[in-house]
């Protein structure tokens, strides 16, 4: 008997040695399809849990349950990771109003953004200035803002297919504007959602005050882009409408939280590592799902596919759930550091946090030559549409691991949805579609499969594709 076993054994790594590169695929993908484990995960982080912000008990609930799943999969190793990482409260609702008069105000959305202080206590009322960025902010200079609420009015760029182009575009009102528009004497913040459609959902972020003292600060929030429509028609009116908002934020002293990392040990060269991520804190408007709960189930699927496809990895495969993305990067570079201590070789490093929209493909950061070797994969993703791949850009976690000869990748799906959901309240489970989430897993998981197989050193094309 048990050499019938040892043989059953034998043969069957033997047919999972054989088959091709296009069968191993063929079998992630459908494996993803029909045995997918991405989307019940989700459903879990997303209902069960909820909003993750850094330093919340939902966060720490979020690294409970992801540890113990990835227990559940018999990875070689599972482990915590321990990162200080801030703790920033939102506290009561924000409100806010526009006044065009004695007794005649106009309710409008807000939210306060990541790292703002809060409102006086009672609110804030002000004149309002409307700017369209920060360089228009510093022409008009101190003598136009203090005293006043500037109100940053920028959109983003319609017209830009690549909808992380338009946000980066005008995301430094956002970040910055606080900090800029308090060094001229303003009182008070407000900024248009980085949000390409009209809605009424306000969208949080991360701001910074830089070094500026805490007497300085000013309080700093999002406005719905139907809102800012509306208070920019009203300032095109009457320049004397002021605006009223009371937000209770506040920052408090650092808290422990972790990384989640799951491992399966290579089996020819375990001291090559290749990782897979997504972050496990979201902010806490919605539940997180898009951002960035897809890209760490998809990431924690992408080990369990492996193992259900049969394949046996050369190299240790990890991934990494990272803490504290969203306002502080505290988890990635806590990882980049113990990885450097160690002195591990992370020869590859994808991450998924661009939603759980249709994968499209993959950007890579590397050099030409890696990245000639790496486009001759590309008919490969062929029959499952996956047609972008981009030299240029990976992930924010993963890019601290970066070296001159690793590679950084970072999955692209279909992007035109994601900013109707990104930070606001409406980034929720109901909003993410099964299929295309499985179909995100199945891609990073195929991408890992071919980089463990082949490695990363430059070879000729024809001799990379098993046919």
């Amino acid at each position: 008997m048990k050499r019938f076993l040892l043989l059953l054994l034998i043969l069957f790594t033997i047919n999972i040695s054989a088959q091709t590169d296009a069968e191993a695929l063929k079998t992630i993908y459908t494996t993803s399809l029909t045995n997918g484990k991405s989307y019940e995960w989700l459903d879990y982080l997303s209902n069960q849990i909820g909003g993750r912000l850094s330093g919340s008990l939902n966060a720490e609930k979020a690294v409970a349950y992801t540890k113990e799943e990835l227990e559940k999969l018999g990875l070689d190793k599972v482990w915590l990771q321990p990162v200080m990482v801030p703790k920033w409260v939102r506290g009561a609702p924000e409100y806010a109003y526009i006044e065009t008069g004695p007794g005649k105000t106009t309710t409008v959305n807000i939210c306060a953004l990541g790292g703002s202080i809060a409102t006086p206590y009672g609110g804030l009322k002000a004149n309002v200035v409307e700017v369209q960025g920060i360089e228009e902010l510093k022409k008009l200079g101190e003598a136009n803002i203090k005293g006043k609420i500037v109100f940053y009015n920028r959109p983003m760029q319609a017209d830009l297919i690549q909808t992380f182009e338009a946000y980066g575009g005008c995301v430094d009102q956002r970040y910055a504007g606080a900090m800029e528009a308090a060094k001229l004497g303003a009182v008070g913040v407000i900024v248009r959602s980085m949000n390409l459609r009209l809605d009424d959902f306000p969208h949080t972020g991360s701001m910074t005050y830089g070094d500026l003292p805490n007497s300085k600060r000013i309080p700093s929030a999002a406005i719905s882009t139907n809102d800012a429509e509306t208070l920019s028609t009203m300032l095109a009116l009457d320049k004397n409408v002021k605006f009223f908002f009371s937000q209770s934020c506040r920052q408090l002293a650092d808290v422990q939280s972790y990384n989640v990392i799951g491992e399966i040990t290579g089996s020819q060269y375990p001291n090559e590592y290749i990782i897979v991520g997504g972050h496990l804190d979201s902010w806490d408007l919605g539940d997180g799902s898009h951002d960035d709960g897809a890209g760490v189930v998809q990431s924690m699927d992408v080990l369990r596919l492996l193992k259900e496809s049969g394949i046996k990895p050369k190299r240790s495969i990890r991934v990494v759930l990272f803490m504290n993305e969203e306002n502080g990067l505290r988890g990635a570079t806590k990882y980049a550091e113990v990885a450097k201590q160690k002195g591990e070789n992370h020869i590859f490093s994808l991450e998924s946090d661009a939603g759980g929209f249709t994968p499209r493909g993959f950007s890579f950061d590397c050099s030409d030559a890696v990245f000639s070797k790496i486009e001759s994969w590309k008919p490969l993703f062929k029959p499952y549409l996956i047609h972008y791949f981009e030299q240029g850009g990976s992930g924010a976690d993963v890019g601290p691991l970066k070296t001159e000869t690793n590679v950084l990748a970072g999955l692209r799906p279909d992007s035109q949805r994601y900013f109707d959901h990104h930070h606001a309240a409406n980034d929720t489970f109901e909003h993410v579609n099964k299929r295309e989430l499985e179909l995100g897993a199945a891609t990073m998981t195929a991408l890992v499969y071919l980089f463990d197989t082949y490695g990363i050193a430059p070879i000729s094309n024809s001799n990379q594709i098993k046919d």
